[in-house]
């Protein structure tokens, strides 16, 4: 017998899954829960984005910036 096939997950799929949930569905806790979570991965995004500047600044200053 097959096994069935894994479902592949496309990159922010579950991320566009999670922004279409209905709140109504949830308790002020659970809200309160998720809000906490949605500002860790903000602040966690954020980082990200700085780190990749930093390291676009650092190429640039050793290789000169790109034209364009």
């Amino acid at each position: 017998m097959e096994e069935p096939a894994e479902v592949r997950v496309v990159r922010g799929q579950r991320l566009t899954e999670a922004v279409r949930e209905d709140l109504e569905l949830f308790g002020v806790v659970e809200l309160q829960e998720r809000l906490d979570i949605l500002r860790s991965e903000i602040a966690r995004v954020e980082a990200h984005i700085e780190r990749k500047r930093a390291g676009r600044a650092a190429a640039d200053a050793l290789f000169g910036a790109r034209s364009g």
